[in-house]
């Protein structure tokens, strides 16, 4: 078997600027000129998950280790849990990490929508900061694009990683994304559908989504998150389970059709299968997995991308597609989060959910244990969960500002190489 991806300990996540090795989906924000991230701490917060450099990823990892803990009913400590909270600045916005937060927010601070919007969803189903969370929706609706997407770094262009984070995020706070529109009357269903590929390109990448439109191309970790966002779902998906049989169907082109243009429940259930499918077409020959290769690197499977795909392809129903990449998952997936951190055991957690899977005997792994693990003990002992109804690391700190610069410059989704298919 081919070796695993690395690992990516700081990145921004699927919407907008993951940045690491190559695999657990973070958010951490586009570098600006005006801005810099926190220096590394030289002892971490005893609330924060994980042993790594927070400077871009802090609040994201925290945000889904809580989230994931929350959703197999796990009581995440009050520790680590006010300190998610702490991070927010006075304007609602969270960036990746604030060293000391007794001091306020400058303008040097890279806020980010991602993290912001992953802060959003743990903080919204944990309950208890209804304040805090309607101070960071409200940040967000006042950095929506004119297209009504949104990017990673306030300011530029959109993309449909970090406008699908958003979409998550609204829903967990109990608004309809379809009735928050941007200055110029767009909504963020509007903004993320312009990212779909459709019967213009080639037929392996019709229904892909890309990353941003300049230099549009498919890409793997984009269709992931479009096709959870489209559909109106964050990062927690209720579990379909493997016998959920609806098919994936990419876009019908041939003989003069196109795609039927508007964003209405209709097209974006439409987009949402289209970008399943294409997930589907673009797993290895064995139909288990994605591929991912850094600049330079051999391609290796994409661990984190393809829990992100199962999360995909459950939340449109598609159960039956998801089977062979769940096993494939519970077979090789355990390695890598011990690897990657926090962030990496709430993905497989997540991805086990959505599929109806016991994320306590995951391929024999206690996915619940060894994520709790990594940061300070539970509230509360793991319960099992209630049947729910079913519906049908770290890398080099240089290289992820490298990959956040060029990522704000609009030269598209670096992150885990994936800008080809197949990659």
């Amino acid at each position: 078997m081919a070796p695993l991806a690395p690992s990516r300990a700081a990145l921004v996540r699927r919407a907008a600027v993951v940045c690491a090795a190559a695999l657990v989906p973070v958010a951490a924000t586009a570098p600006a000129a005006t801005a810099a991230p926190a220096p590394s701490p030289t002892k971490l917060p005893a609330g924060l998950y994980g042993s790594g450099d927070p400077r871009y990823d802090g609040v994201w990892r925290q945000s889904l280790a809580l989230l994931a803990q929350h959703t197999v009913r796990v009581e995440p400590a009050a520790a680590a849990v006010e300190w998610l909270a702490g991070q927010q600045c006075a304007d609602g916005a969270f960036p990746a990490y604030r060293a000391d937060t007794a001091k306020a927010c400058g303008a040097a601070t890279m806020r980010d929508t991602n993290q912001t919007g992953a802060a959003v969803q743990a903080l919204a189903a944990l309950g208890g900061h209804d304040a805090t969370v309607e101070k960071a929706v409200r940040w967000l609706k006042s950095v929506q694009n004119d297209d009504g997407g949104w990017p990673s770094m306030p300011g530029s262009p959109s993309d449909a990683n970090s406008t699908s984070v958003v979409i998550g995020a609204l829903t967990a706070a109990g608004q309809d994304p379809a009735e928050v529109t941007s200055p110029k009357g767009h909504t963020p269903y509007e903004g993320l559908l312009t990212f779909r590929l459709g019967c213009s390109v080639k037929p392996a990448e019709r229904g892909a989504f890309t990353f941003q439109l300049k230099g549009a191309a498919a890409n793997a970790d984009a269709s992931a998150a479009a096709a959870t966002g489209a559909l109106g779902k964050g990062f927690v998906v209720p579990a379909a389970g493997s016998g959920a049989a609806t098919p994936v169907a990419a876009p019908e082109c041939g003989d003069g059709k196109k795609e039927p243009s508007g964003a209405g429940t209709d097209a974006r259930r439409r987009a949402a299968s289209g970008a399943s499918a294409y997930l589907v077409r673009e797993m290895d020959g064995s139909g288990q997995h994605l591929m991912s290769a850094m600049p330079g690197a051999k391609p290796q499977p994409d661990v984190g991308n393809t829990a992100d795909a199962v999360v995909a392809l459950a939340a449109g129903g598609h159960g039956a597609a998801a089977a062979k990449p769940l096993a494939w998952l519970e077979k090789n997936g355990p390695a890598w989060a011990k690897q990657a951190g926090p962030a990496a055991w709430a993905q497989l957690v997540l991805a086990a959910h959505a599929t109806g899977t016991d994320p306590r005997d995951f391929g024999g792994t206690d996915l619940v244990a060894a994520l709790n693990a990594t940061g300070p003990k539970p509230s509360t002992a793991a319960k099992k969960a209630a049947p729910e109804e079913k519906d049908t690391g770290s890398i080099n700190a240089w290289w992820l500002v490298l990959v956040g610069l060029a990522a704000g410059a609009g030269i598209g989704f670096l992150l885990s190489g994936r800008r080809k298919r197949g990659q």
